[in-house]
């Protein structure tokens, strides 16, 4: 697997330059063997990449259209505002990365995870349509998953203040441990997800399709009082003519 870092090289051992990624490889004028030499974007080159890591690469603004990454691994790196315009990500990782505001127009997503990044203001509705994906500790403050069919997709411990969600199908979802502040449900299949532990959420079963899901104690109290009801709690409160 080859292994690319940003790193400023300045050693050779064991007759091979060290390096880590940003840099490439290339015959060595001290020991006729290879040196190192600056490479911007390890995405210039070629448009494929197999089995790869990229660690803290600081891309923002770069064109990454029309590209193939499959079984990739992206880590510490600062990615935002990139454009991936049909490009297509294929058991794919992204571990602590900064992807706010990414194009990802028609971005083909099969078996990719996304884990403590930053996705702020991302709009994921013109991916590729049936994305496989999921999304464990992220920020997705802003983002948008309007029309996508994401049924059964895993959300852990992610925060949603302001995303919208516009006829979404999150049938059999897992949203849980997730912070949806100022998040809006509108025409979304909802039937059978679940918000385990979700704070400040509010979903209107009005407006969209809710049998079977299952939403936290506070989420009810909130709709309730939404219609002008008290939700009571019968261990302590009372009516107002005194009975419980």
């Amino acid at each position: 697997m080859r292994v690319f870092e940003p790193a400023v090289p300045d050693w050779c051992q064991d007759d091979l330059c060290v390096t880590t990624v940003g840099f490439a490889v290339s015959p060595c004028p001290a020991r006729g063997l290879g040196f190192v030499e600056p490479m911007s974007n390890p995405f210039e080159s070629q448009d494929s990449f197999e089995d790869q890591v990229f660690e803290g690469l600081s891309l923002e603004h770069a064109d990454l259209s029309d590209r193939v990454f499959d079984r990739c691994t992206f880590r510490s790196s600062k990615l935002g505002e990139t454009r991936w315009w049909r490009s297509r990500l294929d058991e794919c990782v992204f571990e602590g990365c900064d992807i706010v505001r990414a194009d990802v127009k028609m971005l083909a997503l099969r078996g990719v995870r996304f884990k403590a990044c930053r996705l702020m203001g991302v709009d994921f509705a013109d991916i590729a349509k049936f994305p496989d994906v999921s999304f464990h500790e992220c920020n997705l403050h802003y983002a948008s998953f309007a029309t996508l069919a994401l049924r059964k997709t895993v959300f852990e411990r992610c925060s949603f203040t302001e995303a919208n969600f516009f006829e979404t199908d999150l049938t059999e979802a897992k949203l849980d441990d997730c912070q949806f502040t100022g998040a809006r449900f509108e025409a979304c299949d909802l039937r059978k997800a679940r918000f385990l532990r979700a704070e400040n959420l509010f979903i209107d079963p009005t407006k969209n399709r809710v049998a079977g899901a299952k939403v936290p104690l506070e989420t009810a109290v909130l709709l309730a009082t939404s219609f002008g009801m008290r939700v009571l709690d019968f261990q302590s409160e009372r009516d107002d003519d005194g009975t419980k």
